[in-house]
């Protein structure tokens, strides 16, 4: 696998898309819980998406429920909490594993281009990856990272 483009990954509904489909944008790739002490930064990803989508910026939101189950419920459920508490308007996909051996195929993929604080490993929810337009990882953020303070990086790769 030579870019993000190589993967595909399940929708809510059951549905694989292709993740071709983004091609020549921006993506920022997260995992993300909705009953995590993190969960807030889903209003800077908002603002983020907001200010940036028309560019060419997409966020592809991918619910984890494998840290203390911090993800709980449904995809209705996740998507409900998500819009009444921070109106994200950015895709979501089917709840996944990121570390292990049940791990994304993507996941293991990105990891491998680029390590954090953990090495290989997805230290918590909201890790988040950069994606530059020819779909290779430009730079990994840790779960601590705010949303905001990859806004230059986003704007440097829209850009291009």
């Amino acid at each position: 696998m030579t870019s993000i483009y190589d993967f595909s990954l399940e929708n809510q509904q059951g549905e694989e898309i292709s993740l071709s489909h983004y091609q020549g944008k921006v993506l920022i790739v997260v995992n993300t819980a909705t009953g995590c002490g993190l969960t807030p930064q889903y209003q800077g990803l908002q603002d983020l998406y907001q200010r940036y989508q028309d560019k060419g910026l997409e966020i592809l939101d991918i619910p984890c429920n494998q840290f203390m189950g911090q993800a709980p419920g449904t995809a209705e459920e996740i998507n409900s909490f998500c819009s009444l508490n921070y109106q994200t308007t950015f895709p979501r996909f089917a709840k996944a594993k990121v570390n292990g051996k049940e791990a994304l195929p993507l996941y293991d993929w990105l990891k491998s281009q680029a390590t954090g604080p953990l090495g290989k490993r997805i230290e918590w929810n909201f890790a988040k990856f950069v994606i530059d337009r020819q779909g290779h990882v430009a730079q990994r953020f840790s779960s601590k990272t705010e949303p905001a303070s990859m806004e230059d990086l986003i704007q440097e790769l829209l850009e291009k």
